[in-house]
């Protein structure tokens, strides 16, 4: 999720030196850090979402929280000399319209995100998955049938939080579609805006890089801490699709794709893709006005 990103030129028709050459970005290697970067943050994200639900290890949604924000900085310090840690299709899009990052390489990373989510999401399966058959069991769940996103949400998200408003039709009243949808996008244009502000050039006050993983995790923790009671607090498409893409292999069916009330695709994937456009790039009209070091 770091701003910093990957420039890149054209070469100019001379072949380059041996240094130039080994300068340059590399896109396997770039795609490898995103999924790496992603997998980590997957792992102790959902991983924490799995070990609350099926087991009732985490108590409160702050624990869960504080483990999403050790995710996204162990994933940040695991992708970001290789690939500038977007870990988060969204913030790849920003990065793309407003940092030069290069256009062609947008779907690669998302390859790489969305894979290294699922690949996370398989692991955990294999770990939880006799809690998870215990955790239907007690609470009369049949997977892919009704009420089933009471166990799918340790995977994709839904709204309203399943865990704290239950799943019959009553609650959905509490987060219509277009609540969610909004919800969504602010949540991710405030974790792009904070992205920004703690990495930016101009800003004489971000936090030594060092430093910027733990703030941007932070972030996402007080985000979530906000958010999550309505949508579960998505903030990242990889961290939604790629999950939910294999809860729905793994018998969720429907239930997953396109969930008992659809508009994932609306709710977990544009309006975080809009939203970061929007806080990425207020920041950015902001830093325009601040000078430079």
């Amino acid at each position: 999720m770091s701003e910093e990103t990957l420039s890149h030129e054209e070469s100019s028709g001379d072949d380059p030196t041996p240094a130039a050459r080994e300068s340059k970005p590399n896109l396997l290697s770039a795609m490898a850090g995103e999924y790496f970067g992603t997998f980590v943050l997957v792992f102790f994200g959902v991983g924490s979402v799995n070990a609350a639900v099926a087991t009732g290890a985490q108590a409160g949604l702050w624990q869960v929280a504080v483990v999403w924000a050790v995710g996204v900085s162990l994933g940040i310090y695991t992708a970001a000399s290789l690939s500038g840690a977007h870990i988060n299709p969204a913030i790849t899009v920003v990065a793309a319209v407003y940092d030069r990052f290069p256009a062609r390489w947008v779907v690669p990373y998302w390859v790489a995100q969305v894979a290294g989510a699922a690949t996370a999401s398989l692991v955990l399966y294999g770990m939880f998955s006799e809690s998870i058959i215990e955790f239907e069991r007690q609470h009369g769940l049949l997977r892919g049938g009704p009420g089933s996103e009471l166990s799918a949400m340790m995977f994709g998200e839904y709204f309203p939080n399943p865990a704290i408003f239950g799943t019959a039709e009553d609650a959905w009243r509490i987060v219509s579609p277009s609540s969610a949808f909004i919800s969504e996008m602010v949540g991710t244009a405030m974790l792009a805006f904070l992205v920004a502000a703690v990495t930016h050039d101009r800003n004489t006050s971000r936090p030594p890089s060092a430093m910027q993983a733990v703030m941007i995790g932070l972030g996402v923790a007080a985000i979530i801490s906000v958010v999550a009671p309505l949508t579960q607090a998505g903030l990242n498409p990889a961290r939604d699709f790629g999950p939910r893409l294999v809860s729905f292999f793994l018998g969720w069916d429907s239930i997953a794709i396109p969930g008992p009330r659809g508009g994932f695709f609306t709710v977990y994937i544009v309006a975080p893709i809009v939203g970061a456009l929007i806080g990425g790039g207020i920041y950015r009209l902001i830093a325009r006005r601040l000078p430079r070091e």
